[in-house]
């Protein structure tokens, strides 16, 4: 029944964020004992950068809208519109043309990297590996086992 409900309010919300000028991520609808919430996770459609506080206000009231008009939950529940995170995970190619200019570990079938993701293609992406004196590895996105950005509390130097 969620994940019907989920897709349900993932249709729905899907144009509205888009309109937005952002990428619908993932709807989640959690009930805890009486309580409901509905989590919803937006981004950017590519590309690095972040959504701004303003951009991340205005596509909130419009879920709202949205979600009152369409009332698709039954009962009083809790709006939580976010974004994926500093340290989100890394799965398809959109989530790593995100990560363009992060440090991430990277699971590969064979070995564990940490990198600076350079540039992404369709199949294929490049990192700048500190460890072994910047240099730039081409990995091809079929030998990821997984993929996390890397919280960094300070700027690299020369950014």
């Amino acid at each position: 029944m969620a994940n019907v409900q989920n897709q349900e309010i993932f249709d729905l919300l899907s144009p509205v964020v888009a309109d937005a000028g952002l990428y619908l991520e993932a709807v989640k609808v959690v009930r805890a004992g009486k309580h409901t919430s509905v989590r919803v996770i937006v981004d950017l459609e590519s590309g690095p950068g972040g959504v701004g506080t303003d951009v991340l206000g205005d596509v909130t009231r419009a879920i709202s809208v949205a979600l009152d008009e369409a009332d698709p939950v039954n009962g009083a529940y809790t709006l939580e519109v976010s974004t994926p995170g500093a340290e989100r995970k890394l799965t398809e190619p959109r989530h790593f043309s995100r990560a363009i200019g992060h440090l991430s570990n990277v699971n590969l079938e064979s070995e564990h990297v940490q990198g600076r993701v350079l540039s992404v293609g369709d199949d294929k992406m490049v990192l700048r590996i500190e460890s072994k004196g910047a240099q730039e590895r081409e990995i091809p996105l079929s030998q990821v086992r997984s993929a996390k950005v890397v919280l960094e509390l300070k700027k690299p130097e020369g950014e």
